[in-house]
C-alpha cells in the first residue's frame, strides 16, 4: 500500500469519527443568557448595597452631603 493510500485512509477514518461523535459543546446561547442572569443579579446586588449606605449615612447627625 503506498503512502498516498494509506494517509487516504486515516483521514477518511478520522473524519468519520469527528462527525460520528455528538459531544461538541454546549451551544453559546445558555451561556449567553447564564452571563445576562449574573449581570443582572450583580446590578440589583449594587444597588441595594448603594441604597444602604446612602440611608445610613443621611441617619447620622449633622449629615451633609460633600459639593464636588
Amino acid at each position: 500500500m503506498s503512502i498516498l493510500s494509506y494517509l487516504h485512509v486515516v483521514l477518511t477514518t478520522r473524519l468519520a469519527e469527528l462527525r460520528h461523535d455528538g459531544e461538541r459543546g454546549d451551544s453559546p446561547v445558555p451561556t449567553a443568557v447564564i452571563i445576562f442572569g449574573l449581570v443582572f443579579v450583580a446590578t440589583v446586588v449594587t444597588g441595594l448595597a448603594l441604597n444602604r449606605a446612602n440611608n445610613w449615612m443621611t441617619n447620622i447627625p449633622n449629615f451633609q452631603n460633600p459639593v464636588p
